[in-house]
C-alpha cells in the first residue's frame, strides 16, 4: 500500500504540554519525530505547548534532580541522547525559551515544532544555556524567527492555563483528538528513591499507531 495512503489529514496536530528542561519530554519528542521520519511522513506536526514546571511546582527545578533523571534515562533507555548535558547550565527559568517557542509558532506550526526541538537540543545535546539571550538569538536566526514580543509571553501564560483546565498530569503529556497520553514512551517506577525506567512498548505503540495510522 502506498505510504501516502497513511498520511494523516492535512493540518493534523498533536499537542504536547511540556517543560523545556524536562528530560522525559526530550526523550518523548525525539522518539515521536524519529517514528514519523521512519514512516516517511510529514505529519502530524507537534504543537509543543508551555507547561512551566516552575509554575506547576511553585519553585525552580533542582539541578541535581534533573541531572539524576538524565543519568537514569541515558543509562536505562536513551543512550543516544543527552550527550552534551551540563547540569550547571540548567536555566533558572524556562520562560525565555518558552517565549521564543511561542514566537516561532506564530510563524508556522512547522517552525514552532522545529524551534521546540532545537531549544531542547541546545540544552541536552550541546550543553548550552537556553536562558542566555545569545543562545536563543542563534536559534531564532537559524529559523527566521523575530524576537519574542509581549504577545508571545501571553501565549505562554495561556498554554499554562489551558493545561490546568485540561488537567495535565505532568511533562510531557500528549493530546490527540481529545485524549491525553502522559509520557507514553516510558514506564517509570520509583524504587527506593531511584527511578527504574523502561520503554513502555505497549503504550508507545498504541500512541504512535493512533498518530500515524
Amino acid at each position: 500500500m502506498p505510504v501516502a495512503s497513511h498520511v494523516p489529514p492535512t493540518g493534523t496536530i498533536v499537542e504536547v504540554f511540556a517543560d523545556v528542561t524536562c528530560p522525559f519530554a526530550h526523550v518523548g519528542l525525539r522518539r515521536f519525530v524519529a517514528r514519523r521520519a521512519a514512516s516517511g511522513l510529514a505529519g502530524p506536526i507537534l504543537h509543543v505547548r508551555a507547561w512551566p514546571l516552575e509554575f506547576v511546582n511553585g519553585e525552580l527545578l533542582e539541578r541535581d534532580l534533573v541531572a539524576q533523571h538524565v543519568d537514569e534515562l541515558r543509562t536505562q533507555v536513551a543512550p543516544d541522547l543527552f550527550h552534551g548535558f551540563d547540569p550547571e547550565l540548567l536555566p533558572m527559568s524556562s520562560m525565555p525559551a518558552f517565549k521564543l517557542i511561542a514566537a516561532a509558532y506564530e510563524v508556522s506550526d512547522a517552525v514552532g515544532e522545529h524551534v521546540s526541538l532545537q531549544v531542547r537540543d541546545a540544552l541536552f545535546e550541546h550543553g548550552r544555556d537556553i536562558s542566555d539571550p545569545d543562545v536563543l538569538r542563534d536559534v531564532a536566526a537559524r529559523e527566521g524567527v523575530v524576537a519574542p514580543s509581549p504577545v508571545a509571553e501571553q501565549a505562554v501564560l495561556r498554554d499554562y492555563e489551558d493545561g490546568r483546565q485540561r488537567g495535565v498530569r505532568g511533562s510531557p503529556e500528549f493530546f490527540l483528538e481529545g485524549r491525553g497520553w502522559y509520557c507514553p514512551s516510558l514506564h517509570i517506577e520509583n524504587v527506593d528513591g531511584t527511578l527504574r525506567i523502561e520503554p513502555d512498548l505497549e503504550a508507545v505503540e498504541a500512541f504512535l499507531t493512533a498518530c500515524f495510522n
